[in-house]
């Protein structure tokens, strides 16, 4: 078994690299989860995008956060960050952004079903423009994810997980900005480190047209508990 997995996982990275010349977009993330304490837990993640360019990333974000376990089924956030966007190999938009999240998961067997809903306030610099800008943006997320051979995600477990999520943008118009949805698979490798890999749609909406992007994702996960009780944090393009 944990040969097959081995093999899943190359294939999935042998996929990643190939789609340079499928003219697909990259999007590849490190997060670290770790709970000092039994109610309270910091996370940080990093991504980097190549969306123009398969292998050229053109955007960034460095962001992260502070969460409470009001239960162990829900959880709220506070998180902040730094974004950058690259045009023509030209830094062209920096963001910051701040924003309140709550979580709230349920269980039905084997499966899990996460909801997200999140607030955010960002603040937009345009250097080439010298232009400043604000946006208030509203998010919901669906995450459905269910371990494939074992009960519960453990060390060596094989897991999928896919969700839908939709922006709405209530300073601008067209309202409803964007779908996404993604699709894919995880496996916990240990008790600190998982790897998640899969294919990600954005559907962006505007009233100059609409925008199709399609990424192949790749993830590491990392989790640091020193609780008896260790939760894994399943993967999610934020």
């Amino acid at each position: 078994m944990k040969k097959r997995i081995f093999q899943l996982f190359i294939f999935l990275l042998i996929l990643n690299v190939s789609a340079q010349s499928e003219h697909v977009s990259s999007f590849n993330a490190i997060s670290v989860t770790y709970k000092f304490h039994p109610k309270f837990f910091l996370f940080a993640e990093s991504q980097m995008r190549g969306i123009d360019d398969y292998s050229y990333p053109d955007y960034y974000e460095i962001k992260g956060g502070i969460g409470y376990n009001l239960t162990k089924n829900h959880k709220p956030f506070i998180g902040i960050g730094r974004y950058g966007n690259y045009k023509n190999h030209e830094f062209s938009k920096e963001e910051f952004r701040i924003w309140l999240q709550d979580v709230i998961d349920l269980k039905a067997g084997k499966f899990k079903f996460e909801n997200r809903f999140r607030a955010e306030k960002s603040w937009f610099y345009e250097p080439l423009k010298d232009l400043h800008s604000e946006r208030i943006r509203l998010r919901y997320r669906m995450n459905i994810s269910v371990p494939l051979n074992s009960e519960t995600v453990k060390p060596g477990t094989l897991f999928a997980n896919a969700y839908d999520e939709v922006f709405f943008v209530t300073t601008e118009k067209p309202l409803f900005a964007r779908n996404r949805v993604y699709g894919g698979f995880g496996y916990q490798i240990d008790e600190n480190f998982g790897i998640a890999s899969g294919y990600l749609w954005q559907r962006e909406f505007a009233n100059s047209g609409n925008k199709n992007l399609h990424f192949l994702y790749l993830a590491l996960n990392i989790t640091i508990d020193g609780s008896a009780e260790k939760h894994y944090h399943f993967p999610g393009a934020d």
